[in-house]
């Protein structure tokens, strides 16, 4: 699957930095908010930035930014925003990316080739991390007519 076309990431091995260009000022505005400006896997620490003409667009709700981060990205699906019936203060967003598994060489001694195998939501839990704002929740889409059958219904 090939990533999203108004994205470029231009990784600095040595320096250890990973610098997400775009042109699109709203998608830089969203991503600003969500990604970290350091993140650390194992014991090596990245600096991330993001690169391009930024926008002063506020984000109304959660569904909103992670539309607009996710906009044209052919592994998102949709975000779900349930309606707020009063009981809840939370802005809860569920987060959806399309139902495929991802395969990435990283020196895995417990696969055969040597690859992490995981999920878009996975990945999204991870890198956003402590940016993931209060009651969002990331989740891969069903398929269809084979999940989400009520107890009872199971073959």
């Amino acid at each position: 699957m090939d990533g999203d076309p108004e994205i470029a990431i231009n990784v600095d091995s040595e320096e250890r930095s990973l610098i997400v260009a775009t042109n699109n000022g709203d998608k830089a505005a969203a991503l600003l908010k969500l990604l970290p400006s350091e993140k650390t896997w194992g014991n090596i620490t990245w600096t991330i930035g993001v690169d391009g003409p930024v926008s002063n667009r506020a984000f109304t709700s959660n569904k909103e930014l992670f539309d607009t981060a996710f906009s044209k990205n052919p592994a998102y699906a949709y975000s779900v925003a349930p309606a707020q019936d009063g009981y809840y203060y939370i802005d809860f967003t569920y987060v959806v990316f399309k139902n495929y598994v991802v395969q990435f060489f990283n020196d895995n001694l417990n696969d055969a080739f040597g690859n992490i195998s995981t999920l878009y939501q996975e990945i999204a839990a991870d890198v956003f991390d402590e940016q993931t704002p209060v009651g969002v929740h990331y989740c891969t889409d069903i398929e269809r007519g084979k999940v989400g059958k009520p107890l009872g219904e199971w073959p």
